[in-house]
């Protein structure tokens, strides 16, 4: 767009993610930040495995997920998104939140509350009302 409304992001990874001010995070900015944490406190050999397996769980509910790709490359993980998740409005993050929803399960089989609780204090994902419930789900 050029409207001047919306903003590049550059993950770690060096992603570019649109987030438009007028709207809120997208959910590729929302992933990006999802991503940096996960790499931050687990490596990114273990985000990108438990990131796989969630998008995994989620396609069914959420086709456009089968788009998320993360390969890695050389000594690096990198990731590419649905082109949609540049779009930052609200019915854009349904996937984003599929996604976090069957993560959630992974990571506190794996680390207990301890990750869950550290994500959960991400602001941007909390102003969008993205919940990391820290109970396991049936």
């Amino acid at each position: 767009m050029t409207d001047g409304t919306d903003r590049t992001v550059v993950s770690g990874n060096g992603e570019r993610a649109r987030s438009h001010t007028g709207t809120g995070p997208s959910s590729a900015t929302l992933f990006a930040l999802l991503w940096g944490a996960l790499a931050d406190l687990l490596g990114t050999a273990a985000a990108a495995t438990l990131l796989r397996r969630a998008a995994l769980r989620a396609a069914p509910r959420n086709p456009e997920l089968a788009e998320l790709g993360i390969v890695r490359d050389n000594l690096e993980y990198k990731y590419t998104l649905p082109a949609s998740w540049n779009d930052g409005t609200k019915s854009t993050q349904h996937a984003i939140r599929h996604l976090i929803g069957e993560l959630v399960p992974l990571l506190v089989e794996l680390t207990g509350p301890i990750v869950v609780t550290r994500l959960a204090q991400i602001p941007e994902l909390r102003a969008c009302g993205i919940a990391f419930p820290q109970e396991e789900r049936p």
